[in-house]
């Protein structure tokens, strides 16, 4: 892609599972160039992590559909970092990067002569970029951390669930880390830009997690008072939930008074727009199990479709609790498109999630589908290192590359 917005960019993606290859697929779409370097036996684990898998062109299996989740605008290189002659081919590739991101325990890079600062002695401009689960610092940055590990630890269990600690149900701590490393690594570049060097980035999971608690945390931080799960009620604004309808569920998001105003019409208790309890937002908090109790009783009477209409008419954020069946055959859904299909080497048409970055100018591209494993190893070192197709195979040979 040559009209992207980071389409003058290389990245060099060691990263595998998730947080990291999240990270490098978003400057992907955006245009970089990333090459992915998965080790020789089998690549990146989340290859396996199915079913369901693509079909290869045998009809057997092929990669899943969970690598094919973060794995878009790449190619894919297979090195034995093992090996001295593997280790220096990372270095000559980092040596024309301008972005490495990595994901190994912390300091597991330096003995293979791949870490910060002797990829920085050859390219003084790199931005680097490690993703751990605890950070460079502290007693715990020795530790592997995994999303779940983390959801746990880091407090988001705890204000999740009803009477037990639920995990969100999607690996969210690895996706958000992968959001806040790619704004950092763009941050990065635009001051590398400035004249003011490539950086070194470390993100841990373990801050993003924290300051993914945002509110909660910050109630807490405030106020002292440690906060509890609440199911899918909000601490703060009240009516912010599910209600039970004659089929089904509905939820509702009155986030101002005036809101509330429209919303009490529609329940026909237009008093309780200038009931003293709830005319206020603070008020309806302290008076949620009342309010909430005859809300629910109300939506009891009526079909989720019907309050749906009644709502939104109103101009009340409500909507349908659903399936992914549901949400990919929503008219919006159809309408942004959010689905597409890109053919993968081998296996033919995958069906993906579109990105939501929406830029008038320099839009997401869909370029290169997910790659088969060691799909372009000798594209890639012909390419960017000049080597021969003879050069690759005796590397192929030796267990070099694959």
């Amino acid at each position: 892609m040559t009209d992207g917005a980071l389409s003058h960019i290389k990245v060099l993606d060691l990263s595998r599972v998730l947080a990291g290859p999240w990270c490098a697929q978003i400057l992907g779409d955006l245009g970089a160039d990333v090459i992915k370097v998965e080790n020789p036996d089998g690549g990146d684990d989340t290859r396996g992590w199915g079913p369901p898998f693509m079909p290869d062109e045998n009809g057997g299996q092929g990669d899943a559909a969970y690598y094919l989740c973060a794995n878009r605008n790449k190619r894919s290189i297979a090195v034995n970092l093992r090996e001295p002659e593997g280790q220096e081919i990372v270095r000559r590739l980092a040596a024309q990067s301008d972005v490495v991101i990595e994901n190994y325990k912390t300091g597991a890079l330096k003995r293979f002569g791949l870490d910060y600062e002797t990829l920085k002695a050859r390219n003084p401009s790199i931005v680097y970029c490690s993703v751990t689960g605890f950070g460079q610092t502290g007693p715990n940055a020795h530790l592997p951390g995994y999303d779940f590990l983390i959801q746990a630890m880091g407090g988001l269990m705890s204000v999740t669930g009803q009477d037990e600690p639920v995990k969100v149900g999607v690996p969210i701590v690895d996706l958000f880390t992968g959001v806040y490393a790619a704004g950092a690594v763009m941050a990065a570049l635009i001051a590398r830009d400035q004249g003011k060097g490539g950086q070194y980035i470390d993100m841990a999971l373990f801050d993003v997690q924290a300051a993914m608690l945002a509110n909660q945390a910050c109630n807490y931080l405030v106020g002292g008072k440690v906060p509890g799960r609440m199911g899918n009620r909000h601490p703060n604004i009240v009516p912010y939930q599910d209600f039970p309808t004659s089929d089904g569920r509905i939820a509702v998001a009155v986030g101002a008074d005036r809101q509330f105003r429209a919303f009490a019409g529609v329940m026909g208790r237009a008093e309780w727009a200038d009931d003293p309890r709830y005319a206020r937002n603070a008020g309806r908090v302290e008076y949620r199990e009342e309010l909430c109790g005859e809300i629910a009783a109300i939506m009891r009477t009526r079909s989720t479709a019907d309050w749906r209409t009644a709502l939104e008419q109103a101009g009340i954020p409500c909507g349908p609790i659903q399936g992914l069946d549901s949400v990919f055959a929503e008219p919006q859904a159809l309408a942004r498109e959010l689905a597409f299909t890109m053919d993968v080497t081998g296996s033919g048409a995958a069906t993906l999630v579109a990105s939501p970055m929406r830029l008038s100018a320099t839009p997401p591209r869909y370029t290169n589908a997910p790659p088969r494993f060691a799909e372009h190893t000798a594209e890639v070192l012909q390419e960017r290192l000049g080597l021969s197709q003879n050069d690759v195979r005796s590397f192929q040979k030796l267990g070099i590359v694959a």
